[in-house]
């Protein structure tokens, strides 16, 4: 599936969320399943994760009709995309219903990022270039430069 709403929710343990509608197929599966991945892609592979928003798993295998490989995670009972640079394996531990969607908060099992994405041993979001949906103009972009440190800024800058 492709999901266009979802992020980390909590630091210990570490968690993430993905929110999805209850008509769709994917959430029937991580209802059943109470586990999901997060296969990120990078940027040259908007194409595929576009088909994968678009198409259902109830009328064809989307991976297959992308070309991509599944494999199937050793932790949950969920696949995850070989291909994309970085992979969050997620057991559901909290489903909470807000409004029209589903949200699902998953702790994450385990990480798996591909070498050329890491930096000092840790993901690289300069070197990912993970896909973020625009709302606004419904297209997809790319994290954009580093502007700073984050938690340098013990007091209000200077005006």
């Amino acid at each position: 599936m492709t999901a266009a709403w979802g992020g980390v929710c909590c630091s210990s343990p570490p968690c993430i969320y993905v929110s999805l509608r209850e008509a769709t197929y994917s959430h029937g599966n991580i209802m059943s399943r109470r586990a999901y991945t997060v296969s990120v892609p990078g940027e040259e592979y908007w194409r595929e994760a576009d088909y994968m928003g678009i198409a259902s798993g109830r009328d064809t295998d989307k991976v297959k009709d992308t070309g991509l490989t599944a494999v199937k995670s050793m932790l949950v009972d969920a696949p995850y995309v070989d291909e994309f640079p970085l992979v969050l394996e997620c057991k559901v531990i909290e489903v909470v219903e807000i409004g029209l969607h589903t949200e699902f908060i998953g702790e994450i099992l385990d990480v798996k990022a591909d070498m050329d994405v890491l930096t000092d041993g840790a993901p690289d979001t300069q070197k990912i270039k993970p896909l973020l949906f625009g709302t606004g103009d419904r297209g997809y972009h790319t994290v954009g430069v580093r502007v700073g440190d984050a938690f340098t800024q013990r007091r209000p800058p200077a005006p």
